[in-house]
């Protein structure tokens, strides 16, 4: 028999994925609400309740994620049994958001395992569970596994609470002065700071606090409780100037939590060394727990060995068996193994290649263990056929092993010492009972070791008082050590800011010289664009400044009269002639230029306008053009013969207008003429 008990006298809800993935689209889940009240001990026993007519209820339902969530905040579970939690969160972070909303009372259970799960079919197997492999009956068997306290709760936080008392609003200006109301504020947060410090004391909750002294009280203050949000009497809240936030402490990453300690008979493999290792088998041969661990002391590594089991058996890998590992067994009075000669590498290799490990003295406890299995697994199995169904099996085969009797007068005698316990009570003088022998023994064993323990305590206090200078000497280290660290990244910032701005300070100067060569030119182009001034060079007497529009378009026109001014008598140099029509050219026609030079031809259009304005157009080739910058000089002699040439050419296009116009006139008076005289006929 077991000696587990029922987790809870409460609803458990065994969760599996019906349809869909949690990482996809819609997911849709199988929920079994268990409720086993009343229905106690093992697995096996509770489904014999369910089939005696003891009280059991069960309920079915197909739900999505966002139903599941509801019903969990509406029912509150003791437990939600999964037999892999990331069938409800998609990451590590989901996980953990799921695990912070879930209600204080629900447990999240995977009930396949810790880090290496197993098959649900074969934890359902081991434990008399009925199992199916649709959903609903995974479900089913995941809610009774862990209603039997199988299976390890999952968690992401630790026991310390975080209670924060601060400022609820920005200590900006109030209603009257700023002084009064940043004084009000923190005299508000220290009042509150103190009424929480008060509830904590009345409660009798062991807690450190971190007070930010400010103008007129706290500006904070930060509680860390050795206790659950639940069981801290004091809620979050927010009202004006103050606001109190409660955050449970998270760990590092997901642990697992075995819901019950298992005190079954089992087979302990230890591998000693400055890496102590320890590998927990059941009687069936299967890898229940295993630990490695460098800063573990002996009594540690036996505290660790109880909370799973009892040993029957201590096994190492090497002969003879080392010291540690002696004391360890005896402390137990548990029967050893060691095998014939030292197990080697490869064996070791082969016989744990089907069970994760995480290093080579993990390796060597379990191969240990498992070794010892292989070795009496025969007579494992004869005890196992021979035991009563009313008999725990790992009581028989303990006494086996440790007192060397037989199994058949192992079972007789607990068989008879249940008889008896069965008759009555009446008390007569009688001889001690071979059970009550043992129970002698043991007393004697317990006073043994708590003997032991007590030895055993000291020296870890000693172990701590070491500990504890350690701590503080290392804490100090750390403080110098952030100390340090802020004043480098000071450092590295101030030497980044310093760099850019010799950087900027670099652009900046190469654009001033840039721009003080720059002004002295446009100086130049002005001063000869004002030749009322007497200080012009006398060598550039007979240059006239250009005035350079890119396009012959509204925009061009508009950006060069922006940057440098487009007046009456300017001479303007299109650089691109083409495309423009008639608003265009009235546009640039409106400037009154005293020439334009183009570079391409003309639309007839916008020449038509220019010439109706009165505005003389020679091609840019016909006159040279030294550009500088935005603006450009031609010689005066070059325009001027330029625009002499227009104004022959242009004499000369009046002329052609005013014959074309006579020779039109002409015709409309002879077409007038025949039609007058046509009539005349009629």
């Amino acid at each position: 028999m077991s000696t587990r008990t029922s987790a809870l006298d409460a609803v458990v809800f065994g969760v599996d994925v019906q349809s869909g993935d949690v990482r996809g689209d819609a997911p849709q889940y199988a929920v079994v609400a268990f409720d086993a009240r009343g229905v106690r001990g093992t697995p096996r026993a509770n489904q014999n309740a369910a089939q005696s007519g003891d009280e059991e209820h069960l309920d079915r339902d197909v739900v999505s994620l966002r139903k599941l969530r509801r019903l969990i905040d509406r029912e509150k579970p003791s437990m939600v049994a999964t037999d892999n939690m990331y069938e409800l969160a998609a990451d590590k972070d989901a996980l953990v958001h799921l695990l912070r909303s879930l209600p204080a009372e629900t447990k999240l259970v995977q009930v396949t395992g810790a880090e290496r799960p197993e098959p649900l079919s074969r934890v359902a197997s081991r434990h008399g569970v009925p199992y199916g492999k649709k959903p609903m009956e995974e479900a089913e068997a995941a809610a009774r596994l862990a209603a039997a306290n199988v299976g390890y709760e999952v968690t992401a936080f630790t026991d310390t609470t975080t209670v924060k008392v601060s400022r609820g609003r920005s200590t900006g200006k109030g209603g009257w002065s700023e002084d009064r109301y940043t004084r009000r504020i923190h005299g508000h947060v220290q009042n509150k700071a103190r009424d929480v410090e008060r509830t904590l004391d009345e409660a009798g909750l062991e807690y450190e606090v971190d007070r930010v002294e400010k103008y007129g009280g706290l500006s904070r203050a930060v509680f860390t409780v050795k206790a659950r949000p639940e069981d801290i009497p004091v809620k979050a809240a927010r009202s004006g100037d103050v606001r109190v936030e409660i955050e449970r402490e998270r760990r590092d990453g997901i642990e697992f939590e075995p819901l019950a300690k298992r005190r079954d008979h089992v087979i302990v493999g230890i591998d000693p060394g400055t890496t102590t290792a320890v590998a927990i088998v059941g009687l069936g041969g299967e890898v229940l727990d295993v630990l490695s661990t460098r800063t573990a002391d002996t009594a540690a590594v036996i505290e660790w060995i109880i909370e799973r089991g009892r040993p029957l058996m201590v096994a190492a890998d090497v002969t003879p068996m080392p010291e540690t590992v002696e004391k360890i067994r005896r402390s137990f009075d548990a029967a050893a193994w060691t095998p014939d000669r030292d197990l080697l590498v490869d064996s070791k290799q082969h016989r744990t290649r089907e069970v994760g490990y995480d290093n080579d003295h993990e390796r060597d406890a379990m191969a240990a263990a498992l070794f010892a299995f292989d070795a009496h697994e025969d007579q494992f199995d004869r005890i196992a056929r021979k035991i009563p169904a009313q008999l725990d099996r790992g009581e028989v085969t303990a006494r086996v092993l440790t007192g060397e009797e037989s199994v058949e007068s192992v079972i007789a005698d607990l068989t008879e010492t249940e008889e008896r316990e069965e008759e009555s009570t009446e008390h007569t003088p009688r001889e001690l009972t071979a059970e009550e022998k043992r129970i002698k023994r043991l007393e004697a064993r317990n006073d043994r070791l708590e003997s032991h323990v007590e030895d055993l305590k000291e020296t870890i206090g000693r172990k701590d008082d070491r500990i504890a200078e350690y701590e503080d000497e290392l804490s100090e280290a750390r403080r110098e050590e952030r100390r340090e660290a802020r004043e480098r990244r000071e450092v590295t910032r101030l030497e980044r800011e310093t760099e850019r701005l010799k950087r900027e300070l670099a652009e900046e100067r190469d654009r001033v010289e840039s721009l003080e060569g720059k002004l002295e030119r446009l100086k130049t182009l002005w001063k000869l664009d004002h030749s009322n001034f007497a200080d012009v060079a006398e060598e550039r007497a007979g240059l006239v400044p250009v005035k350079v529009v890119e396009q012959f378009t509204k925009g061009a026109i508009e950006d060069a009269h922006e940057r440098f001014g487009l007046a009456s008598g300017d001479v303007v140099f299109l650089r691109d002639a083409s495309g423009a029509g008639r608003s265009t050219a009235e546009l640039l026609a409106e400037r009154d230029p005293r020439v334009v030079l183009r570079q391409g031809g003309l639309s007839d259009v916008a020449d038509e306008v220019l010439f109706d304005h009165g505005v003389p157009v020679a091609p840019a080739e016909d006159v040279t053009i030294q550009e500088i910058d935005e603006l450009a000089i031609a010689r005066e002699s070059e325009v001027a013969a330029a625009i002499e040439d227009w104004e022959a050419r242009a004499e000369q296009r009046r002329k052609d207008r005013k014959g074309e116009m006579v020779d039109r006139l002409i015709s409309e008076h002879r077409a007038g003429m025949n039609e007058s005289s046509e009539g005349t006929g009629d």
